[in-house]
C-alpha cells in the first residue's frame, strides 16, 4: 500500500492559505440566503400570487443540482445579460449558494413561525404591545429556537457546497488540494488532507450550535 501519512499532514498547512477564501465564501452566501430565506417565508403566509411565487422560485433551487445552478449563473446569465460578463466567479459563486440555500432556510423559517401559537401575538397585541415588539420579544425568540437545529444543518451543507467553488476557476480549499495532488501525484493525501479541514470546519460550527442551542434553552438534538 503506498500512502504517505506524513505528505498528508505536511500539505495541510498549504491547503489552509486558502481557507479564507473558502470562509468569505461561506459566510457571505450564509447572511445572503439568510435575509432572502425570511423574506421567502414571509411571503409563503401571503396572498395566492405571492405565495406561489415563492413556492416556484423553493421548489426550483431545492430540486435542481446546485453545480447546474452555478453554472447557469456563471456560463448562462452573461449570455442573456452581456453586462453581467464582468461579474467574477466568486461572485456567482456567492450568489448561487445564496439563492439556493434560501430555499431551504425559507421552509425551515416557514415552518419555525407556524410551530408558534397565533395566540400568543394575539395575547401580546391586547397586552398593549405594538407588532413589532411583539413579533421581537414574542414570536422571534421562539421562531429562532425551534429553527436553530435544522438552520444549523443547512450551513453545514453550505460550507461543503463551497467545494465547487472550483468548478468556476475560484481557488479554495477543494482547488488547492487538486493543485497539491497533481504536483506531487498523491493524490489520496492531497484529497484526504482537503476532507480532513472541511471535517474539522462542520465540528467548529456544530460545536457552535450546540452552544447556541443551549444558550436560547433548547437541548442539541443529535
Amino acid at each position: 500500500m503506498n500512502f504517505d501519512l506524513i505528505y498528508m499532514f505536511k500539505v495541510i498547512p498549504v491547503i489552509l492559505t486558502y481557507l479564507p477564501i473558502t470562509l468569505v465564501i461561506s459566510v457571505a452566501a450564509m447572511v445572503i440566503s439568510t435575509l432572502i430565506g425570511v423574506f421567502m417565508a414571509v411571503l409563503l403566509r401571503r396572498g395566492r400570487v405571492l405565495k406561489s411565487l415563492a413556492a416556484i422560485y423553493i421548489s426550483f433551487f431545492r430540486g435542481t443540482p446546485v453545480l447546474v445552478q452555478l453554472l447557469i449563473i456563471y456560463f448562462g446569465l452573461p449570455q442573456l445579460f452581456p453586462v453581467l460578463n464582468a461579474m467574477g466567479a466568486i461572485y456567482a459563486v456567492i450568489i448561487g449558494l445564496a439563492l439556493n440555500t434560501s430555499a431551504y432556510l425559507a421552509e425551515i423559517f416557514r415552518a419555525g413561525i407556524d410551530s408558534v401559537d397565533k395566540g400568543q401575538t394575539e395575547a401580546a397585541l391586547a397586552s398593549g404591545l405594538s407588532l413589532p415588539v411583539a413579533c421581537w420579544r414574542i414570536l422571534l425568540p421562539q421562531v429562532c429556537r425551534n429553527a436553530i437545529p435544522a438552520t444549523g444543518n443547512v450551513y453545514i451543507g453550505l460550507i461543503k457546497n463551497s467545494s465547487l467553488a472550483f468548478t468556476l476557476g475560484v481557488t479554495e480549499l477543494l482547488s488547492a488540494g487538486k493543485l497539491a495532488a497533481t504536483e506531487s501525484l498523491k493524490f489520496f493525501e492531497a484529497y484526504a488532507a482537503v476532507a480532513l479541514v472541511y471535517w474539522a470546519l462542520t465540528i467548529l460550527l456544530g460545536e457552535g450550535q450546540r452552544r447556541l442551542e443551549k444558550y436560547v434553552g433548547k437541548p442539541y438534538n443529535n
